[in-house]
């Protein structure tokens, strides 16, 4: 069984003593159960993971001693902004977590023409701070040392007019768009950027607009994919066509 891994926004650095508080000293002495002497790991979200000891436990908080330091190569060799329309229910925070775990950089909601309700604003930092934890929690699973960011939401126009990447890409089914899906090349750009739309899907004008601004069409095969899994599929095939998965396909002689 591996080390417990556990997020912290405190500075690290080989030799300090650590006191972690709130929810993470919860999680580490009530629910982990850590003991005096034990080893975690810990890390920041700056690309490192630290090695430490658990010196004192006690209700509210655990104090560790702070290793050393190494870099695993658990982040993706594309930073990948994903702008994902809201939806209602667990399945935006299902999205969060799989997209987490599949490497994206970076996390923007979006409001667009077939997204039927807003968020009030007395409680978009809640929220915020809600899809934050979801992220961390990603990542302490699945070995990232580098967290998501997540925008405030904001327009589906805005967010293409305004995302800056090397590859720009988005799932639609343009049936009657007279539009063509792009190849997508092998080998890795710096960034990128993928639009999903809502349930329901993209108008065909914020298709155009999504076009106009560069973005070129994504389709994953016949079938239409809900708006939870259409992130994770996306982003496991561009995985595959940059390198970072590995593609069983090839040298396949059926």
């Amino acid at each position: 069984m591996r080390n417990p891994r556990l997020f912290t926004d405190q500075p690290l650095k080989l030799g300090d003593r650590v006191v972690l508080e709130g929810a993470v000293a919860q999680h580490l002495g009530r629910v982990l159960r850590a003991r005096v002497g034990e080893q975690i790991a810990l890390f920041n979200g700056d690309g490192q993971e630290f090695s430490a000891q658990v010196l004192t436990v006690s209700k509210r908080a655990v104090s560790v001693d702070i290793g050393a330091a190494f870099t695993p190569h658990t982040e993706s060799l594309v930073h990948t902004t994903l702008g994902l329309c809201l939806s209602k229910g667990d399945r935006f925070d299902w999205a969060i977590q799989k997209a987490t775990e599949l490497g994206v950089g970076a996390i923007a909601p979006l409001y667009s023409e077939r997204v039927d309700f807003k968020i009030p604003p007395d409680r978009v930092e809640k929220r915020i701070a809600h899809w934050q934890q979801i992220a961390i929690s990603a990542c302490e699973q699945c070995g990232r040392v580098k967290v998501p960011s997540i925008t405030p939401p904001l327009s589906l126009v805005s967010w293409v007019e305004n995302v800056s990447a090397e590859q720009k890409w988005v799932l639609h089914c343009a049936d009657d768009t007279g539009a063509s899906a792009s190849a997508v090349t092998h080998g890795a750009p710096r960034n990128a950027a993928l639009l999903i739309g809502p349930e329901g899907g993209l108008t065909d004008q914020e298709f155009n607009a999504a076009n106009a601004e560069g973005f070129h069409l994504l389709q994953l095969g016949p079938r239409v994919l809900r708006t939870e899994t259409a992130p994770v599929a996306a982003l496991a095939v561009l995985s595959v066509f940059w390198g970072e998965m590995p593609s069983w396909t090839e040298g396949y002689n059926p």
